[in-house]
């Protein structure tokens, strides 16, 4: 298994955003510094990808404060997402750093050997990202992601707004939405009406006008 996809559906979505898990930094408005992957190489493609399940918001984020985004593959519906081409010691040290461990850790190594194995979900422990889902494959490589074993279980929190502006730039990059299809997509889902009405939040995300989230710009970035 050379490469595999790592499908992302959070703030992940906005390749700024994941390249400081690939390379190490702090994304703007974030309250961590990354060390980045032990192979920080940017992915050697990236695509679109809608992913059948459904987007939520729980837990407490100790990054951006509010809830964080989680994949409930239980839920009908589709969750617009971004597929990113890594090598499997990459998949294994971007979620050791979702969970606060060590690239090239433990965890890490063992998020990578067990991705061949996995055929439809693997829980490597109680955390918001320890369980790894398997979303089929394409161009021949597996698909993963990584969320909570049981998050449609889970009590909803409202996210806030650094962390929507960040999934809102992705959806742009992505999938080349504008502004009024970002809000309604993600008023849809469980926590965010919660901190935020469809008015609110379009004010919230207005600071990206100018740039890709208002063009609507094309493509999977």
């Amino acid at each position: 298994m050379k490469r595999v996809w790592y499908v992302a559906y959070g703030s992940n979505l906005a390749l700024g955003r994941f390249r400081c898990y690939l390379a190490g930094g702090r994304p703007v408005g974030g309250a961590r510094v990354y060390a980045g992957c032990r192979d920080r190489s940017d992915p050697a493609r990236m695509e679109r990808a809608l992913v059948p399940g459904g987007l939520m918001f729980a837990g407490a984020s100790t990054v951006w404060g509010g809830g964080s985004a989680l994949f409930d593959p239980a839920t009908a519906g589709q969750v617009a997402a971004r597929a990113y081409l890594l090598t499997p010691d990459q998949v294994g040290d971007v979620a050791a750093q979702e969970m606060r461990r060590e690239p090239g850790g433990r965890f890490a190594r063992d998020v990578a050997s067990v991705l061949p194995d996995v055929e439809e979900s693997h829980t490597m422990g109680p955390g918001r990202y320890e369980t790894v889902v398997r979303l089929g494959e394409r161009g021949g490589a597996p698909m993963f992601t990584v969320t909570h074993d049981s998050a449609g279980d889970l009590d909803p929190v409202a996210p806030t707004a650094p962390y929507l502006r960040w999934i809102a730039t992705g959806l742009a990059e992505a999938h080349g939405w504008a502004i009024h299809r970002v809000v309604e997509y993600l008023h849809a889902a469980p926590g965010v009406r919660l901190g935020w009405t469809p008015g609110a939040l379009r004010s919230a995300l207005d600071a990206f006008q100018d740039s890709a989230l208002d063009r609507g710009a094309g493509g999977a970035g």
